[in-house]
């Protein structure tokens, strides 16, 4: 039967076939010795065990994938420091709308933090090899990301939430929001408003969605003829969107808007201009990524670019499961962020 376009063959589990035949002992032995019962001699149940583990077999852990009728789980991985997502509003309002949906499907969600990139792809490997999950959620897309190709590679059903059309691998799905249109627009708003020293305040570099907003800001720039127009990038932290400030507000040409890639840093980055005597928006306006209630709760209210991320995780949700149900990969756009102008906006002095 000649394969559906979009559609990949999922790669082959190591079995315990495969283990008998490479050890040279029957299936039965493999049981035996990788469950621990008698009936095997030593050296055969130690040979069994190297040859397993040499052919990346691991054993199922769901009932359900032992009579084939998959997990019933979707694993998703975040690759972020563990202390920094206490105060990341928009993680936990994605994470809300996925699990809204798989709530419908009887589907469950096993999530777990790890440290980087390579620590995220082992944890794929061994969901795989363990018969963990049936597919997989991938968020922080990177400019040089191997987990796109690993995934392929596995025939591991995934979503990539935040990748571009442009970039996204043919194998898996994605669900993506045009951060250029929306810098975009940030930028165009405050030129009008008169502002032409301006600071974009970034998240981590190496995010492919921190690094389409940084070439829009500098393509913005260069088609306004604004030279005093720069990216920061930062680990999303309060600390770090305080610091940031402080110091590109003690220069000696400090900017007069602050573009803040979320709700967190922008709130950080008021208090801090606060205590260094700049006055917000007299002196300098703010804009954050995210809105939040975060952004309602100083004052003066933020300026900021409004999504619904509940919505973001019901489509990445939906799209995993239609993947799931036999679908073709393919990449859909949720709404561009809108710009909710609010108090921390205002005309730039003297214009």
């Amino acid at each position: 039967m000649a394969a559906t376009p979009g559609r990949r063959s999922p790669a082959r589990r190591p079995t315990m076939k495969d283990i008998a035949r490479h050890a040279g002992v029957s299936q039965s032995a493999v049981s035996f010795a990788l469950n621990g019962r008698p009936g095997v001699a030593d050296d055969t149940r130690e040979r069994v065990r190297r040859v397993a583990e040499e052919l990346g077999w691991r054993p199922s852990t769901a009932a359900r994938a032992l009579s084939g009728e998959g997990a019933a789980t979707v694993g998703f991985v975040l690759a972020r420091p563990a202390d920094k997502l206490g105060v990341d509003s928009f993680f936990l309002h994605l994470v809300s709308g996925i699990q809204e949906v798989l709530a419908e499907r009887h589907l469950g969600l096993l999530f777990q933090v790890v440290e980087d990139v390579a620590d995220e792809c082992a944890v794929y490997r061994r969901w795989w090899a363990e018969h963990r999950v049936d597919g997989v959620l991938v968020v922080d897309p990177r400019t040089d990301d191997p987990r796109p190709g690993l995934l392929d590679e596995l025939g591991l059903p995934a979503v990539v939430i935040g990748g571009a059309p442009d970039d996204r691998h043919p194998g898996l799905s994605t669900v993506w929001a045009d951060d250029a249109a929306a810098m975009a627009s940030v930028v165009e708003g405050l030129y009008a408003l008169g502002h032409r020293r301006i600071v974009h305040i970034a998240g981590l570099p190496g995010l492919a969605h921190t690094e389409r907003r940084i070439r829009t800001l500098r393509a913005e720039a260069g088609r306004l003829g604004l030279s005093g127009v720069r990216s920061v990038t930062t680990d999303y932290s309060d600390a770090e969107g305080a610091a940031v400030t402080r110091r590109v507000l003690e220069g000696p040409t400090p900017p007069t808007a602050l573009i803040y890639d979320n709700d967190v840093m922008a709130v950080a980055g008021t208090a801090a201009a606060a205590e260094l005597g700049f006055s917000v928006p007299a002196d300098v306006s703010v804009v954050s990524w995210e809105d939040s209630a975060l952004c309602r709760m100083v004052k003066p209210w933020l300026s900021a670019l409004s999504r619904d991320s509940v919505a973001f995780g019901r489509t990445a949700a939906r799209e995993l499961i239609a993947l799931l149900d036999g679908g073709s990969a393919r990449a859909v756009g949720v709404p561009v962020p809108r710009l909710i102008p609010r108090e921390s906006t205002a005309a730039a002095r003297g214009v």
